[in-house]
């Protein structure tokens, strides 16, 4: 019997195993609410599959004097990759149950012609598969992966395995999980590159154990992952969160999405580096340039990112007072940056959050993009045990 085949007090206990283990079968069952005859018929077919174990260390001594066993996911019991796409490069990751990174390569994009990226994907996964074999990955080798993961921006219908809309590789309406299938031999889904993140953060990270969070990405797009109610949120038709186009004023700059107004037009940080070369009258200023002319005093230059914490900071609060969570995690490539318009950003949140969504924690977490590919890898091995319906 497969995972997904599992009864549902099955696909519960191991999930929560896999965030919260190991736990003793009194634990699993005040975490999941299920009675104890329930966790012993649901952990009984998890054991024999091989998905769990009992561990030979036993938990500390209960107030009988008998020491509890403990249950925990077994992480070499199926290995999954995890590939994260950007405009010009992959990172991918070879990981395990649990989505602990093995192995990690990068490749660069020469096109971003679908056939390209996907031809580029195949060998990608080709060479975590001879590098798994190579190191032997803990003993279990390439051919055992389960199935991949792919990350993408934008508009991805996880469900359909589709890319409806990626502004960054100008896709539109690709069947991105069959291409790669079809290339790799393996199955494979695909997701939302921060809603993949989510994923990892909500089971591994600073989303872990909490009821509701927010994953706001900053970079070359700003972006929303939500967790409410233990779940990460996908929305009807695979979009969700999209903070990055919410209108926020800030004249007429033209978005990514054709819109005026979005969070993105002026807080990405192709939307920084442009205003500061109108800023500065400089049309060869680079990001890298804009930051040091800030951290030197440029008024001018410093303006354009309080204008983007603004925008920022309003995302933040409308995420804050709309579901409430108990922490938004600030991370993205353009948190290098964070320091240059931090202040901003906490001045406009606590002046427009609404009353108690003030009080959330803002968490700012550097990420590197090998733990965006590994949120692929995580993401595949959620369907693994909670497929798509």
């Amino acid at each position: 019997m497969t995972l997904a085949d599992q009864p549902p007090a099955a696909a519960l206990v191991f999930q929560t195993l896999l965030a919260q283990g190991p736990l003793t079968r009194a634990e699993a069952g005040r975490r999941t609410g299920l009675s104890a005859g329930a966790v012993t018929k649901a952990t009984a077919p998890l054991l024999s599959d091989g998905w769990i174990t009992e561990l030979s260390t036993p938990a500390p001594k209960r107030p009988t004097g008998r020491p509890a066993t403990l249950i925990a996911v077994r992480p070499e019991r199926a290995r999954f990759i995890g590939v994260k796409v950007t405009a010009d490069e992959l990172i991918g990751v070879l990981a395990d149950l649990t989505a602990k990174p093995l192995v990690a390569r990068r490749a660069a994009l020469d096109s971003r012609d679908v056939d390209s990226v996907v031809l580029a994907i195949a060998r990608l996964v080709e060479r975590l598969r001879a590098a798994a074999d190579a190191g032997h990955s803990g003993g279990t080798r390439g051919e055992d992966v389960h199935s991949i993961g792919v990350t993408i921006s934008g508009d991805v219908d996880g469900q359909t395995g589709v890319v409806q809309y990626s502004p960054f590789l100008d896709w539109r309406r690709v069947s991105l999980a069959r291409l790669v299938e079809a290339a790799t031999g393996t199955p494979t889904v695909i997701e939302n590159d921060v809603r993949a993140l989510t994923v990892t953060e909500q089971w591994f990270g600073a989303g872990a154990g909490l009821d509701s969070f927010a994953l706001i990405t900053v970079g070359a797009g700003i972006g929303c992952g939500l967790s409410i109610g233990g779940r990460v949120v996908s929305g009807a038709h695979g979009v969700s969160g999209e903070v990055g186009h919410l209108p926020v004023g800030g004249g007429e700059r033209t978005c990514t999405c054709g819109n005026t107004g979005c969070v993105e037009a002026v807080a990405s940080t192709h939307a920084i580096t442009d205003q500061a070369r109108q800023a500065t009258g400089n049309p060869e200023l680079t990001m890298a340039d804009a930051v040091r002319l800030a951290h030197s005093g440029d008024e001018t230059v410093r303006a354009v990112f309080s204008r983007a914490g603004h925008a920022l900071g309003l995302a933040i609060a409308s995420v804050a007072n709309l579901i409430g969570p108990e922490r938004i995690i600030i991370s993205g490539e353009g948190v290098a940056t964070y320091d240059l318009f931090a202040e901003q950003i906490r001045e406009t949140f606590a002046a427009r959050a609404f009353g108690a969504a003030a009080e959330c924690d803002l968490l700012l977490r550097p990420l590197p993009f090998e733990e965006w590919a590994r949120g692929g890898a995580a993401v595949a091995a959620q369907r693994l045990f909670a497929p798509v319906r």
